[in-house]
C-alpha cells in the first residue's frame, strides 16, 4: 500500500515536471534542433510512464501475493478447526459405541443368568419326586 502511494506521488511529480517544460521559442532558429529536443522530451516522458507503470504493477503483484498468503493461512486455520471438530465428534461417537457395547454385554450376561436360573429351576423340579398321598 505504501509503495502504491509512493508511486502515485512520484507520478504526480513527474507529470508536474513535464508540464512546466519551457515554452517553445517564438521563432526557432533551427526547426530540426527543436524537433530533436521535442522528441527527446517525449522519449523521457515515455520512459517515466513505463517506469511508473512497472512500479504500479510490481506493487499490485506484491499486494496480490500478500492477499493470497493471508487466504492460505485462513484456510489452514479453518482446516485445523474442522479436523479438531471431527476428532472430537469421532471421540464422542467412540464413547457412545463403547457404552452401547457395554450395555449389550450386560444385557447378554443378564439374559444368560436368567436362562441358567430357569434351566436350573426346571431341572430341580423334574428331579424332585412327586408328592405321594
Amino acid at each position: 500500500m505504501k509503495k502504491t502511494i509512493a508511486t502515485l506521488i512520484a507520478g504526480l511529480f513527474a507529470t508536474a515536471a513535464f508540464a512546466q517544460a519551457p515554452a517553445p521559442a517564438a521563432k526557432p532558429a533551427n526547426t530540426a534542433a527543436a524537433a530533436k529536443v521535442e522528441a527527446k522530451q517525449e522519449k523521457q516522458a515515455a520512459k517515466a510512464e513505463v517506469k511508473e507503470t512497472k512500479a504500479a504493477a510490481k506493487a499490485d503483484v506484491k499486494e496480490a501475493k500478500q492477499t493470497a498468503k493471508a487466504d492460505v493461512k485462513e484456510a489452514k486455520v479453518d482446516a485445523k478447526a474442522d479436523v479438531k471438530e471431527a476428532k472430537a465428534d469421532a471421540k464422542e461417537t467412540k464413547k457412545e459405541a463403547k457404552a452401547e457395547v457395554k450395555e449389550a454385554k450386560a444385557d447378554a450376561k443378564h439374559a444368560k443368568a436368567e436362562k441358567k436360573a430357569e434351566h436350573k429351576a426346571t431341572t430341580v423340579a423334574a428331579a424332585t419326586p412327586a408328592p405321594t398321598k
